[in-house]
């Protein structure tokens, strides 16, 4: 993938949003995500900030509320389709419907120089399957308005192509007109399958972080399928590597802080319309660069 260049003007000069703009944050009372609810809220959007343990984000809302930031909270578990319910029917109630989706929430049981697919199944099933079900739960809700509805993914380099041994997967993924949801699914099911029979490693699935890679994968793959579906229809989704960022994930170790990392996602989540592309996979610490999906 070859990288291109995006001009990004500064947020001051270019401010389309106002306090009727709703912004839904994922996996939000810590990390990346707090620090991306916090960034929003002080430019004047309206956030909602979501975590899954409902003591955590109530202390997290409540240490933003005493900086002076009106933010909302409400909980929702993206691995438990009863709670995205639940969040969507709440958010339909209150507000009638959202224009910006930061799908951050995530897991991993990797730790830093190891490599584990011991909690595979629940990787998957966060990582890939939480942002699709409640992706799709949400699209009715999208309010498509001139200044264009956004999802923003927080994925990773780990799940880009050059990092799979398998040649089916590459022809898969690389297949432009025959990449399906369907197909992406299947990719996954037979991971999870060699991770049950023991022979993931044989099948050249990634060697680093294996499991969060392949959720990762597979996030990206569903990402491309959604712009290109939605693609002048009111509607960009992108996504977003935050690189090797000091967070509870990465044990503290990194070479940035989340507030850094997050200062970019805001930076791209925030684009004027008429420079806010869809399909693609920007890098981490510079917003001006990025790869197509």
């Amino acid at each position: 993938m070859g990288t291109k260049e995006l001009e990004v003007s500064s947020l001051s000069s270019t401010r389309w949003w106002s306090e009727d703009t709703i912004a839904v944050v994922t996996g939000a009372n810590k990390g990346i995500g707090f620090a991306i609810v916090k960034q929003l809220a002080e430019l004047g959007l309206t956030v909602i900030l979501t975590s899954r343990d409902v003591s955590r984000g109530q202390q997290a809302v409540h240490s933003l509320r005493a900086q002076g930031l009106d933010v909302l909270f409400c909980q929702l578990d993206i691995s438990d389709p009863a709670s995205i319910d639940i969040f969507v029917s709440w958010l339909k109630e209150e507000f009638g419907g959202l224009d910006i989706l930061v799908n951050n929430a995530a897991v991993s049981f990797n730790r830093i120089g190891e490599n584990s697919v011991e909690h595979a199944e629940t990787v998957i099933k966060t990582n890939f399957y939480g942002p699709k079900l409640l992706t799709e739960a949400l699209l009715p809700l999208f309010r498509r308005s001139a200044s264009i509805s956004r999802i923003l993914n927080v994925s990773s380099r780990l799940g880009l192509l050059n990092k799979v041994r398998n040649p089916q997967v590459r022809e898969l993924l690389q297949d432009e007109e025959g990449l399906s949801e369907e197909r992406v699914e299947s990719m996954v099911r037979q991971f999870l399958k060699d991770v049950r029979s023991g022979t993931w490693e044989d099948q050249g699935w990634p060697v680093n972080w294996t499991d969060y890679s392949v959720s990762k994968l597979a996030l990206n793959a569903y990402s491309r399928l959604q712009a290109k579906r939605h693609e002048g229809r009111g509607m960009s989704v992108n996504c977003f590597c935050p690189g090797f960022t000091r967070t509870s994930m990465t044990r503290g170790k990194g070479y940035r802080t989340a507030e850094e990392a997050a200062g970019v996602a805001t930076r791209l989540v925030l684009l004027p319309p008429d420079k806010l592309p869809t399909g693609n996979f920007f890098i981490e610490s510079n917003p001006s660069i990025y790869s197509k999906l």
